[in-house]
């Protein structure tokens, strides 16, 4: 293996181990941004730990992560993606891949975005049907007693009680749509993913800089960790409208009342008229408590080099 290679494989395994490490740690509160973004108004959950308090009585504490297999499965090529395609435009861009220039960090940033979403799209989407189940299911009990002409969400042939798995909604979607099925939303995962990194990555590098000392020629593994929780709090509260776009088109099934979009245009206007701006918000504080540790750890496991350390285990 060439010296090249080595570096990526090292940087693969990094990412790969920082997304499973992270996600593992924040998954509760990612699946209670879900539900929220997705309820109208304020019917089933009123904040983050109410949510949680209600998955976890009606679930079980397995309930909290619903969907949490597709993401482990998927957050290491998904992560290992993101930071590899960063560094190698870095590289591309920049010279020795050092030198501070906000527009070169921004267009590497805007790279590492697109080149993620392969993976990311077809994730979310999975993830995000496993995650709201358990808010339909109770909003259908809620519904239960309502009048026979009151019924509450079906889309396509499954049963609404039936517990979905991301096998069989991968099946229905691929005999159904296609390929293009798994990838539904994929214009808004763009949106959301190429500014979050254009804003993360320049403002990590950046925090980190500061960070870096002359003995050692990098940063501290704290001051990469705070670094990465700073520039990932930041970018995702400012990303938080499009996510939750993203959330809601991807959203296959369907409570009582609640509305199916044809774009992100006919969904902006619709939650803006119907919910108000403050709509667009929701789920911001999840957000940013998601984000700020999954990138803190992973810049963190990143810049200790878990992957170098492995690889020459190997030697």
């Amino acid at each position: 293996m060439s010296k090249p290679d080595l570096s990526v494989t090292a940087k693969l395994i990094n990412g790969g181990v920082a997304g499973l490490v992270g996600v593992t740690c924040v998954f509760p509160i990612d699946l209670a941004k879900t539900r929220l973004q997705n309820q109208h108004g304020k019917d089933i959950y009123k904040g983050m730990i109410d949510c949680l308090m209600k998955t976890a009585r009606a679930e079980g504490f397995l309930g909290m992560y619903r969907g949490a297999a597709v993401n482990l499965t998927l957050v290491t090529p998904e992560k290992a993606i993101k930071l590899a395609a960063n560094d190698f435009f870095r590289q591309l861009l920049m010279e020795d891949g050092m030198q501070r220039n906000l527009k070169m960090e921004m267009l590497a940033g805007c790279g590492a975005g697109i080149c993620q979403v392969v993976v990311t799209c077809p994730m979310e989407m999975l993830k995000i049907q496993l995650q709201d189940a358990g808010r339909l299911a109770v909003h259908h009990q809620g519904l239960a007693s309502a009048p026979s002409s009151s019924r509450s969400y079906t889309t396509g042939s499954a049963s609404a009680h039936k517990r979905p798995s991301a096998s069989l909604i991968s099946r229905e979607l691929l005999r159904t749509q296609g390929l293009a099925g798994l990838y539904k939303g994929l214009g808004a995962t763009l949106l959301r993913d190429i500014p979050f990194s254009i804003i993360y990555f320049p403002l990590f590098a950046n925090l980190n800089n500061l960070g870096v000392t002359e003995s050692t020629g990098k940063a501290s593994f704290a001051h990469s960790f705070m670094s990465g929780c700073a520039a990932g709090s930041v970018a995702a509260v400012a990303v938080t409208p499009l996510d939750v776009l993203k959330t809601r088109i991807q959203t296959l099934k369907k409570g009582l009342g609640e509305d199916s979009y044809s774009g992100i245009t006919d969904c902006a206007r619709k939650l803006w008229i119907q919910e108000g701006p403050s709509a667009l918000m929701k789920g911001a504080g999840c957000r940013a408590l998601v984000i700020a540790p999954l990138f803190g750890i992973a810049q963190g496991v990143y810049f200790i080099g878990i992957g170098e350390r492995i690889l020459k285990c190997f030697k």
